[in-house]
């Protein structure tokens, strides 16, 4: 068992997430109750991740998609009424991380895709878009279809891929989630391909006109690991018991 201000203040202190600007309140977004010990993590706070956390009577979510994204409506009414009442209802904390568990190097998203797709880190593109999230590294010059291959068996999701030339893949950078813009960024530091979780129609011709092959390997797909270890550092130095729940999304 653990209190809850000891695991926020344990989670502010590794995420740091006063150095973004994010487009949501990171860290407590609903407050439960004040003794914890049962953490669920998942993705997103989506119905279905909660439901599965009031049957197993979790004291605290943990999610990397959570509510109040900047421009939403602010009412409370329908689908984020019934997210609220189920939480409140309930008394369980609803904990978020955006940016900041993408970043991190050890637990971090693009850390943790790179360690599962076998790259190497060689640093991050801090641009004007990146804030530490855009990575960069080493391939092994593998072909589009091999490293098309690899993602599929690893992630469990067939990439879209936009081959934008056909030389082996040696410089990569990557942003998970929806960081298909950073392709531009990505094209200046001289990559031969860039990833990311989503593609918009624009994305095909940046891709092109760049020179630069995107792979779009899912939103969902290439997040699912920063919050599942996050989860398991709170459960191994906190005492609580965890369990990582993944709500099915093809995006």
């Amino acid at each position: 068992m653990a209190e809850r201000d000891t695991l926020l203040a344990d989670m502010n202190g590794l995420l740091t997430p006063q150095r973004f600007r994010d487009y949501t309140a990171n860290g407590l977004q609903v407050e439960g109750r004040e003794e914890i010990k049962r953490i669920m993590s998942g993705v997103t706070a989506c119905q279905s991740l909660l439901d599965e956390a009031v049957a197993w009577r979790a004291d605290m979510v943990i999610v990397h998609h959570g509510y109040f994204w900047k421009n939403e409506p602010v009412a409370v009414t329908g689908m984020k009424r019934r997210r609220l009442a189920t939480l409140l209802q309930h008394e369980i904390n609803l904990v978020a991380w955006h940016l900041p568990l993408d970043a991190h190097p050890k637990l971090g998203n693009n850390a943790l895709l790179a360690e599962r797709l076998g790259w190497q880190i060689e640093g991050v593109l801090d641009g004007e878009m990146g804030q530490g999230l855009l990575y960069h590294g080493r391939a092994g010059g593998v072909a589009h279809d091999a490293l098309a291959a690899r993602m599929t068996e690893r992630l469990g999701r067939q990439p879209l891929v936009i081959a934008a030339h056909d030389r082996p893949i040696e410089r990569i950078a990557w942003c998970t989630g929806g960081a298909q813009d950073m392709i531009a960024e990505a094209a200046q530091a001289g990559v031969d391909a860039f990833v990311s979780g989503e593609a918009s129609e624009r994305t095909t011709h940046m891709a092109r006109e760049m020179g630069v092959s995107y792979f779009a390997a899912g939103h969902h797909a290439t997040e699912r690991d920063g919050i599942r270890a996050l989860g398991q550092r709170l459960s191994e130095r906190h005492g609580v018991e965890h369990r990582f729940v993944d709500i099915d999304n093809p995006v």
